[in-house]
């Protein structure tokens, strides 16, 4: 926010001065028209230098909790019934985000001169997202805003408690994955060369084990950058590949049918496109409208390619149970519920039910899946790290037995 030294003049002629706080020039001449002042001369105070400068990339983010937050005080106030300009201007001044606050300010500003609140948030994509915009519009046609805001806030709670129970499940072995490379890279860098040394002032015949290691501690040693530099191009290649049509749809195809981590993925899949597709049906967004936001978030190629047909199927006057059985994406229970949820005109409900399930699903997957890994990890820093200790002894434990002998 700025201030702007602004002159005008009233209505009766009169010339008048002031200063007011603003995001630009235009919303102070917006207020000023609404004042009933027409605006002369507006300039920003300090000559256009601000301490409040926004260097791309460095604003302060918008969380999921901001938003769940914004949203449920926003439905708390529209249901008693506050104004919704009143409800923007006190939120937006209690707003401790600053990113979050200037966009308030400014979709406030927008509705004060006549856009609709769907449309003032549709222009801040990076905070609200489709689904949010559509919902909102579909609760001011209906005139349900502040049902529809308390909806859209359980969604964003359950779609981030999935997030975080997927996070979960990958942060485990990532980090154990993590610090066993680096033992193993310590070990083969700076501990292994110390024995080497001490090996070659006895002499002799090194054991095969312990060669193979020392052999690998010399590789590494003289080619770490390479080895270094050849990870980051792999990550970088992999990153160029998602990025093409080709590469998305190989990968992500491919992510649903990996072992051990697929099952997870299906199944946060299917919660998701449950959840989100009831919510919008039950908020009364028309359901080819609904399905084409599900597919634009479903955040997997395989998985969106499904209901894109599922949307075609629809508009051709086909069910949405035929073409989700076809995908072979969709569980075969999933399906039949969904088909059973159609004849009973009962889709939203029989999707929300199918959305808890498959939430607890994944509850369970993770919890499973963390068990499952524990004892492979300890395995795997067993098998190595261990593996390398007893390579390094071996000569030492030779050379004891012929003194001893």
């Amino acid at each position: 926010m700025a201030k702007f030294s602004w002159s005008g003049h009233s209505r009766a002629g009169k010339t008048v001065k002031g200063v007011m706080e603003a995001t630009s020039e235009g919303a102070v001449s917006a207020m000023l028209r609404r004042q009933g002042i027409m605006p002369g001369r507006i300039k920003q105070r300090g000559g256009g230098l601000s301490l409040d400068i926004k260097i791309p990339g460095m604003e302060q983010k918008v969380t999921t909790k901001d938003l769940v937050v914004f949203t449920r005080q926003f439905a708390t106030m529209i249901d008693a019934g506050l104004p919704l300009v009143q409800c923007l201007d006190i939120l937006s001044n209690q707003q401790e985000n600053k990113t979050f606050k200037t966009a308030l300010l400014q979709i406030k500003e927008d509705v004060e001169s006549g856009s609709t609140f769907a449309d003032a948030l549709g222009k801040h994509p990076k905070i609200f997202n489709e689904l949010y915009v559509n919902l909102v519009a579909a609760g001011e046609v209906g005139g349900i805003l502040d049902t529809i805001l308390n909806r859209l806030a359980a969604y964003i709670e359950k779609a981030l408690k999935l997030k975080k129970q997927v996070k979960s499940a990958m942060t485990y072995p990532t980090t154990i994955i993590s610090i066993a490379f680096v033992v193993i890279a310590v070990i083969l860098v700076f501990v292994i060369p110390a024995f080497e040394k001490m090996f070659a002032d006895f002499g002799g015949t090194l054991p095969l084990p312990t060669q193979i290691v020392i052999n690998i501690s010399n590789f590494v040693q003289n080619y770490i950058l390479v080895i270094i530099g050849g990870i980051f191009a792999l990550i970088a290649g992999v990153k160029k590949i998602y990025a093409t049509k080709k590469g998305r749809d190989l990968i992500d195809d491919w992510a649903l049918k990996a072992p051990i981590f697929g099952t997870l993925i299906r199944k946060v899949a299917v919660a998701k496109f449950a959840r989100t597709l009831s919510t919008m049906i039950s908020s009364g967004v028309p359901i080819l409208d609904g399905l084409d936001i599900v597919r634009k978030t479903a955040g997997n190629r395989t998985v969106e390619k499904a209901i894109g047909n599922v949307r075609e199927s629809i508009s051709e006057g086909k069910t949405i149970a035929e073409p989700l059985k076809e995908s072979g994406v969709f569980p075969p229970m999933v399906c039949q519920m969904i088909e059973v949820g159609e004849q009973a005109g009962a889709l939203d409900a029989m999707l929300s039910k199918i959305a808890d399930f498959y939430d607890d699903e994944v509850d369970d997957a993770v919890g499973n899946l963390t068990a499952m890994m524990e004892p492979l990890l300890m395995l795997f820093l067993g098998t190595t790290v261990g593996g390398l200790v007893i390579a390094m002894y071996l000569p030492i434990l030779k050379l004891a037995g012929t003194v001893g002998g």
